[in-house]
């Protein structure tokens, strides 16, 4: 079992899915990545995660994210679920969901919790960027559903904040304003702030968001 940490690169695998055999890594290409996990098919929480997974796949689409789920539960298994999801979440499963019934996978990105359950996955979150490197782990108990809205907001501060010398204050949402990180000087910030700045604090500026007009 290994231990992941972020800015780690985010293991490679090869696994069945319920979209056919992929190579993670050459699956994900140039694109961002969701890898989660979930306990099992047919439950409950699990069934309702993954109906709201398709119905967002239009949002990470446009954020350029591959989504791919996981269990320890095998492709039949796993086939026979999407049809459960589909008839009562009222969406068509549009993303692979990884047969994994040899715990390689969940093993590999230590998803397996002995003390909270030795045989199932707990409710792992990884975010993968473009270069393969994990850039957000997140870690729910089994009897506690996502929210992806929150991923959503995740993925947009990490994407505007890899391409921009800002980060992101508590509760930002797409479209408030960012702080200046601290590496900027004050000389350097009419150049890449054109929209102005406010000094809160010398170590708290606040700037409209760069990437929107």
């Amino acid at each position: 079992m290994s231990t992941i940490r972020l800015g780690d690169e985010a293991p490679n695998f090869t696994a069945i899915t319920t979209e056919g055999n992929i190579n993670f890594h050459e699956w994900l290409g140039n694109d961002w990545g969701i890898l989660f996990s979930h306990p099992a098919d047919y439950t409950p929480v699990c069934t309702t995660e993954l109906g709201t997974v398709a119905k967002y796949k239009s949002e990470f689409d446009k954020r350029n994210v591959k989504v791919a789920a996981l269990s320890v539960d095998g492709l039949e298994s796993h086939n026979g679920w999407i049809k459960d999801i589909n008839q009562t979440q009222n969406t068509e499963v549009n993303f692979p969901i990884i047969a994994d019934e040899d715990k390689k996978v969940a093993m590999l990105y230590d998803m397996i919790h002995p003390n909270a359950d030795n045989k199932l996955t707990v409710r792992s979150v990884f975010i993968i960027d473009p270069n393969k490197k994990i850039k957000l782990i997140i870690v729910y108990p089994a009897s506690t559903g996502r929210n992806f809205d929150e991923l959503l907001r995740v993925i947009d501060s990490l994407q505007l904040t890899a391409y921009h010398k800002v980060a992101t204050p508590s509760n930002w949402n797409n479209g408030d304003d960012c702080v200046i990180v601290p590496s900027v000087s004050n000389e350097e910030i009419p150049s890449l702030f054109p929209k102005g700045h406010t000094e809160v604090k010398p170590y708290l500026r606040v700037t409209p968001q760069p990437n929107i007009n």
